[in-house]
């Protein structure tokens, strides 16, 4: 009897995207962890979270190049993440004409999503037109 059984989906054989996306998974989940700690810890310990109103995130957030760049790699890390997530089950688990229409619909949601978080990361205006 093993002392310990290996949970998860193995390493795909051949090359290609799908080992792509296993490898993108692994290292997508990492550095969703230490993004989503340093955002919690960021949030929630360094600053007052009384004090954090939408004023207060555009005055002193989203004011700088850094911290959106920084929201932007996290929403688009979870997206990304997410959505290959769902894929790799849907791979698993839908068959046939069905799979091609689940994965259609998965591909064209996540491309909206994407597209839609990034253009209000890009586009949300600074009060004072800074």
């Amino acid at each position: 009897m093993a002392l310990y059984s290996r949970s998860g989906r193995p390493r795909p054989q051949a090359g290609g995207f799908e080992l792509f996306v296993w490898y993108y998974m692994r290292l997508s989940g990492v550095a969703l962890f230490v993004l989503a700690l340093t955002h919690f810890s960021l949030q929630h310990f360094l600053f007052d979270p009384a004090n954090e109103t939408s004023q207060w995130i555009f005055n002193q957030r989203w004011n700088s190049v850094f911290w959106r760049s920084f929201d932007w790699l996290m929403l688009m890390m979870v997206v990304t993440h997410a959505f290959l997530g769902i894929r790799t089950v849907t791979m698993d688990y839908v068959k046939g004409g069905w799979r091609t229409l689940a994965l259609t619909v998965l591909y064209l949601v996540g491309v909206i999503i994407f597209v839609m978080g990034t253009s209000v990361v890009l586009s949300v205006q600074m009060p004072g037109g800074a």
